[in-house]
């Protein structure tokens, strides 16, 4: 009997329209991703719902693994190299039967290989492969991996007399116990998808955060005695003096992960405390993300697709640090035929390197500033030129004036709101004509985490909540909103993930002409509204509205700025 196919059962269950089930299978073609993996992405089926359709697909049980408790002994049953490469974890044992999660398809071959490893019968059920990947990292804790490690190291090679004997016993332990200890920290980060490894001295402790989602996270502690050794084995990792503690250090590590090339950029400052070291986890492949992705309205992804179709001029990516803009920039290039054109870049510093696009690195220290390495660039032929930052007159001036002359032109500027992009161009000194005359458009945005779809749920809002979304009281009996409870797989936060909050300013004839007259903030972005861009406000509450977001996170980020 020939196998349904998962979009047909989901359309049966009234979980999906045909429209839907189109677009997910255009994305499926066009990034290999799994299709049901995309509709969850999309937020129009949850996990247990996936799950389920998967079970009535394959005639195998469905076991949401959110709600089971595993014990950590029968997690670890399999080795961790082998979960993750098969997409597997082991559930509960009942009379010699061990019962093992997997994600679809399961083949014959991986089940035998698990049974040979543990001497037990095998059971398979079905889980997602996002809840698997999941649950690995959670019971996998870096946290308990880091305590092992701790335990193996032995305390009389950390307490040696002399100076010089000490720096000679830091070496040493570039043994197993202390790269192991570094290792499990950083493939942990890498795991739960961190930016960033803060490694904190403190009183009596080292203590270890994770910055995810743009939040910091308590991980685990570094006892004093192990807290010097594990700095040595970062500084000789990222190639710096291990000698030198009272000056800061800066590094550069590389790694490979399931195939992926990571950089990681490493910090030291001396504290009163000691050494603090941050990572930056710099992973090329998550920001392969295309335009579509990044959170726009349908409406607002019209507006940039226009923008970057014009033959030139301007466009501006405003929003503090940690806003995306850089994603936004590398979505827009990608847009772009590399093969055809000669996109150069020039940015402080090249995190992430593209394909086929020519990156130039600002370098202060030889007078590589972004306006000098502009005007050189003006002589290599460029068809589209990505400036990091326009921070001062004369970048400004130089930029402008190649978006006059026929290049497209995309640059950052760090303002509020897209209107204060152009206010702030004014203030650096830039001729409201020039601008009037070379801008074509501005999006300005923000990050906001993303409901887990773990243990995302409904409720009723409070007054208050819908007063903050603007929502007349009449409406508000028939609003209905979503929060996450928090569960083991998002750090109890009730969030998962972040998307983009958006505005997009395009220069009209109108907003051209209040330019020229050196109209204020609020004039252009009155003009701005009234002819139909949704503000950062706007679009923060349609997307609380559609249970992407909450109340909470947009108060945080959006509505805290007035």
């Amino acid at each position: 009997m020939r196998r349904r196919r998962l979009g047909d059962i989901l359309l049966q269950e009234g979980l999906i329209t045909e429209r839907e089930l189109g677009e997910a299978l255009e994305e499926q073609r066009r990034t290999g991703d799994r299709l049901g993996e995309i509709l969850v992405k999309r937020g129009l089926i949850t996990f247990q719902q996936l799950g389920k359709a998967l079970e009535k697909q394959l005639g195998i049980p469905y076991v949401n693994l959110s709600e089971v408790e595993i014990h950590p002994q029968v997690a670890r049953l399999i080795p961790e190299e082998l979960a993750r490469r098969y997409t597997c974890i082991p559930v509960k044992i009942e009379n010699n039967w061990l019962y093992v999660a997997f994600s679809p398809p399961i083949s014959l071959k991986t089940v035998e290989e698990i049974k040979l490893r543990t001497g037990l019968r095998i059971r398979p059920m079905i889980a997602t492969r996002t809840e698997i990947l999941k649950a690995i990292n959670h019971y996998f804790s870096v946290d308990q991996a880091a305590k092992q490690a701790i335990a193996d190291i032995r305390f009389h090679e950390l307490a040696p007399s002399g100076e010089e004997e000490e720096l000679e016993a830091l070496v040493k332990l570039g043994e197993d116990p202390v790269i192991e200890l570094v290792d499990y920290i950083i493939q942990g980060a890498i795991n739960a998808g961190a930016s960033d490894i803060h490694f904190e001295p403190q009183y009596p402790e080292m203590r270890v955060r994770y910055r995810i989602d743009g939040v910091l996270h308590d991980v685990t502690v570094i006892p004093k005695y192990v807290e010097q050794a594990v700095i040595s084995r970062i500084k000789v990792m990222a190639d710096m003096d291990i000698a030198e503690k009272r000056r800061p250090q800066d590094g550069h590590i590389s790694i490979e992960k399931d195939g992926r090339e990571l950089d990681i950029r490493v910090s030291t400052v001396l504290t009163v405390n000691g050494e603090k070291v941050v990572m930056r986890i710099l992973d090329k492949e998550a920001l392969k993300m295309e335009l579509e992705e990044i959170g726009l309205s349908e409406e607002d992804e019209r507006r940039v697709k226009s923008l970057i179709a014009r033959p030139h001029g301007m466009l501006l990516v405003t929003g503090p640090t940690g806003s995306g803009k850089t994603t936004t920039l590398y979505s827009i290039l990608r847009k772009f035929d590399s093969k055809e054109l000669n996109i150069i870049t020039i940015e402080d510093p090249v995190e992430y390197k593209l394909d086929g696009v020519n990156q130039i690195q600002v370098n202060p220290a030889i007078d590589m500033t972004f306006a000098k390495a502009l005007r050189t660039i003006l002589r290599q032929d460029p068809d589209i030129i990505m400036v990091g930052e326009i921070r001062d007159v004369e970048t400004a001036d130089i930029a402008i004036q190649a978006a006059l002359t026929g290049h497209k032109v995309l640059s950052t500027v760090h303002t509020n709101d897209a209107p204060s992009a152009i206010v702030r161009l004014m203030d650096m000194g830039v001729e409201p004509y020039l601008i009037a005359a070379s801008v074509n458009g501005v999006i300005s945005q923000r990050l906001v985490r993303v409901i887990c779809p773990e243990c995302k749920e409904e409720y009723v809002p409070s007054e208050e909540e819908i007063a903050k979304l603007g929502i007349e009281p009449k409406r508000a009996a028939e609003i209905r909103l979503f929060r996450g409870k928090g569960c083991r797989f998002c750090f109890h936060t009730g969030y998962k993930g972040r998307t983009g909050i958006f505005e997009v300013m395009e220069i009209s004839e109108r907003i051209r002409r209040l330019i020229v007259e050196r109209a204020s903030t609020d004039e252009i972005r009155e003009a701005a509204v009234e002819e139909g861009m949704r503000t950062l406000r706007q679009d923060a509450v349609a997307k609380v509205l559609k249970g992407i977001t909450t109340v909470e996170e947009i108060d945080r980020v959006i509505f805290a700025e007035g």
